[in-house]
């Protein structure tokens, strides 16, 4: 009977081939966290109510219209790339007007998701944004109040 000895290890010089990475995370990394790892990671945060816009590149005409209304939201934020690429536009209650606004471009493709407070919530497009539109004529009556 032969017995074969095991090959031994021979361990590389290097331990870690991501050796000069930062222990705490930048600040942009903490900001482009989901909110909820966010909240897991660091503790709940308040924040306000907020109704989010995820959409794909879509081929519409006023594409390009509908990323400058997205890029001037309370948060926007793009994620991905080629057919994967996700554009997240964040808007609070005073902003009704221009989610109503984005949504007329982008609400027609289904691929585009509302989040309600971060979360795909039933009914998002048939129930919670009506009522958001309900604000537009309240928002318009107190800024000719202010006048």
């Amino acid at each position: 009977m032969c017995f074969v000895e095991p090959p031994k290890p021979r361990p590389l010089e290097r331990f870690w081939p991501y050796a000069d990475l930062p222990e705490q995370p930048t600040d942009e990394e903490v900001a482009a966290l989901d909110p909820e790892l966010h909240d897991a990671l660091f503790g709940p945060t308040t924040r306000p109510f907020s109704i989010t816009l995820v959409f794909p590149a879509l081929d519409i005409p006023d594409f390009a219209r509908a990323i400058e209304m997205a890029r001037a939201s309370a948060e926007f934020r793009e994620t991905g790339s080629g057919t994967s690429r996700r554009y997240r536009a964040r808007f609070h209650a005073s902003d009704a007007r221009r989610l109503r606004d984005l949504f007329e471009l982008v609400g027609q493709s289904d691929e585009t998701e509302v989040l309600i407070d971060d979360r795909p919530v039933p009914y998002a497009r048939q129930l919670w944004l009506p009522l958001v539109w309900f604000l537009i004529p309240l928002q318009t009556a107190d800024t000719r109040d202010q006048k």
